[in-house]
């Protein structure tokens, strides 16, 4: 069985960062890529951003491209969201998600951007 678990949500001014992790297990190397998604208040859950396992192929939303940057850490089996210049609009949950062969979907961690 595959797990993702995630963390890293906040509270944050406009124009501030974050950086959400996202920890499987076993491995992250048991999904083909791994997603961010994030699903804010009265909205449906969008794509934010995709990493491919082989090869690291990044894939971002309009919305985060040159804001947002995706990455892993193979020795941790960790995937991260670097957020930078945050937007009250970027306010949402923010959910991992690993797919391929196997899925999985983490709890979601709450992101708040506000003054």
């Amino acid at each position: 069985q595959v797990q993702v678990v995630e963390s890293g949500g906040g509270l944050v001014q406009p124009g501030g960062s974050l950086r959400l992790s996202c920890e499987a297990s076993p491995s992250i190397f048991r999904f083909q890529f791994m997603s961010w998604y994030r699903q804010g208040p009265g909205t449906e859950r969008e794509l934010v951003a995709t990493i491919t396992m082989r090869g690291g192929d990044t894939f971002y939303s309009e919305s985060a491209k040159g804001r947002f940057a995706i990455s892993t850490h193979d020795a941790k089996n960790a995937v991260y969201l670097q957020m930078n210049s945050l937007k009250p609009e970027d306010t949402a949950v923010y959910y991992c998600y690993g797919g391929g062969y196997v899925n999985a979907w983490g709890q979601g961690t709450q992101v708040t951007v506000s003054s």
